[in-house]
C-alpha cells in the first residue's frame, strides 16, 4: 500500500475491476424471452451477435444525440437480429422492457470482496478517489449505490461517458478525471483498470502511474 500512498489521485475503472457480471449474457436474455412465453435463444449466437452490435453501437457512442433508452434498444435489437431472432416489434418490446430494467439494476452484478475496504483506505489516508467508466448514468444513480458503492462514502467524483460524451481510450475522459480532482498533475494520479487498450496503455500515454487489475 505505500506505493499507492505517494499519489494524491486514484482512478478506477468499474466493470472488470470493482464489480463483475453475474452469470452469462445469455442467462438474461433467456430470462427476458420466457418471461412473454418464448424460449431461450442460444446463449453463444446471443453473445456473438452481442459483441458484433455493441461493437457497432460504440462507434457512435453513449454522447450520441439519442436517449439512453433508445441507444440501448438499438443495441439489443441488432444483438437478436444477428443471432437470427427476429421478434414482432410488441414481443420485442416486452423483451427489451425486462433485459433494460435488469440491467439499470444491482440484480446482474456483484462487487469484488476487496472493493470497498481498498476504496474506504484510500479515502482515509486523503487520496481522491475517482470513477472513470465507459457506462451509462444508471451506474452513477442506480446500480453502484445498490451495491453499496457510494459518493461520498466510497468515491468522491465519477467520469462516466453516458454523461461527459466522451469514452475510454480518449486522454479527454483522463482530462476530465484530473479537472474534477482539483487540476491534479498526471505524475501524482494513479489510474486501475483491466483493459490493456482502454486503460492501461491509454494513462501510461497520458504520463499516469498504472496498475492492472487481473
Amino acid at each position: 500500500m505505500a506505493f499507492l500512498s505517494k499519489f494524491r489521485l486514484i482512478t478506477l475503472d468499474v466493470t472488470g475491476t470493482l464489480i463483475a457480471y453475474k452469470g452469462e449474457l445469455g442467462d438474461y436474455y433467456c430470462m427476458a424471452a420466457k418471461s412473454v412465453g418464448l424460449p431461450c435463444p442460444d446463449y453463444k449466437r446471443v453473445h456473438e451477435g452481442f459483441k458484433l452490435a455493441y461493437t457497432e453501437m460504440a462507434k457512435i457512442g453513449f454522447f450520441a444525440k439519442m436517449p439512453n433508452i433508445v441507444w440501448w434498444k438499438t443495441c439489443v435489437r441488432d444483438s437478436f437480429q444477428r443471432a437470427g431472432y427476429h421478434y414482432n416489434e410488441e414481443t420485442f418490446e416486452k423483451i427489451f422492457r425486462c433485459i433494460y430494467s435488469t440491467f439499470g439494476s444491482s440484480a446482474p452484478y456483484i462487487i469484488f470482496a476487496d472493493s470497498i475496504p481498498f476504496l474506504r483506505w484510500a479515502r482515509e489516508k486523503g487520496v481522491t478517489v475517482g470513477l472513470v467508466s465507459n457506462a451509462e448514468y444508471r451506474y452513477q444513480d442506480v446500480i453502484l449505490p445498490a451495491l453499496g458503492l457510494n459518493k461520498g462514502s466510497e468515491w468522491d467524483f465519477g467520469v462516466f461517458s453516458g454523461l461527459e460524451g466522451v469514452e475510454k481510450p480518449n486522454p479527454k475522459i483522463y482530462e476530465i478525471a484530473l479537472e474534477k480532482a482539483g487540476n491534479i498533475a498526471p505524475s501524482e494520479a494513479l489510474h486501475i483498470g483491466d483493459s490493456m487498450r482502454k486503460d492501461r496503455i491509454m494513462c501510461r500515454r497520458e504520463a499516469w502511474g498504472c496498475m492492472p487489475f487481473c
